[in-house]
């Protein structure tokens, strides 16, 4: 028995340093989608900001209102959304530039609001698919999965799965980082974004969020959704209508710096 108790946490160590020294691989099946659907979303065209504005409905639950918006994104990891309501300005801001992930929210009354960390694990572009994790298929601990084809809001769609891998926390950090993709089956652009977020103070708590896009439109040969709606808990809380985008326009860091 003596011998048991002693051999189980050397096992227990080997498989970690094994799956350290061996860690989980992309399906090449879903990379190839991942690549197709970037084919066709930048045309070749390398995208390192983007500035969408548009009007759109903001939803609290209990009241909507309609405003002029703005979104930003510089890489994979900054983004910023403003919109001005009648109550004040409201913002959100992502910023993974740095060695820990960071979000906020600026509530109209001009508090700030930081996001638990739970939160800033996945896409920091949810609105712009050119910069979204699509776009980081490089980073080392981006792993992709193909899941299959099926049957979407009544038209044929890819689904594939991204994820964070980490060593030191892997079922967690996965869970908290996976979001699943919707790419078209016949043109590769994506048609939804799912993922979760949660309380700032329970991670175990999961509300999700879809990003559908549509309407795109070509802009110097960039595939643009001219439709952004985000669904939270199932009810539509954002539903953008974009009239103007443009691309690397040099957007500083400091439009992302975290309060």
């Amino acid at each position: 028995m003596a011998r048991c108790r002693f051999a189980l946490p050397l096992v227990l160590l080997l498989v970690s340093v094994l799956s350290a020294q061996n860690p989980p691989q992309s399906d090449p099946q879903a990379l190839s989608l991942v690549s197709q659907s970037m084919t066709a979303l930048t045309g070749g065209t390398s995208i390192s900001d983007v500035t969408l504005s548009g009007t759109a409905t903001w939803s609290n639950g209990t009241a909507n209102e309609t405003a002029s918006a703005t979104l930003m994104a510089k890489g994979s990891g900054e983004s910023r959304f403003d919109m001005t309501l009648s109550a004040g300005p409201r913002s959100e801001i992502r910023n993974d530039a740095s060695t820990t992930s960071q979000g906020e929210s600026l509530a109209t009354d001009g508090s700030v609001n930081p996001w638990a960390y739970q939160n800033c694990l996945v896409n920091a572009a949810w609105f712009f698919p050119q910069l979204s994790v699509l776009g980081a298929t490089g980073e080392s601990t981006l792993i992709f999965l193909y899941v299959g084809q099926e049957t979407r809001n009544g038209g044929t769609v890819w689904h594939i799965q991204s994820y964070r891998y980490s060593q030191s926390n892997t079922p967690t950090t996965r869970q908290l980082s996976t979001m699943d993709i919707y790419l078209d089956a016949a043109t590769f652009l994506p048609s939804a974004f799912v993922f979760n977020v949660h309380p700032n103070n329970d991670s175990t708590q999961s509300i999700p969020v879809e990003v559908d896009f549509s309407a795109y439109q070509a802009l110097s040969g960039v595939q643009v959704p001219f439709r952004i709606q985000r669904y939270v808990a199932g009810n539509l809380g954002f539903d953008l209508s974009v009239t103007s985008a443009q691309f690397n326009s040099g957007l500083p860091d400091s439009l992302f710096a975290i309060q």
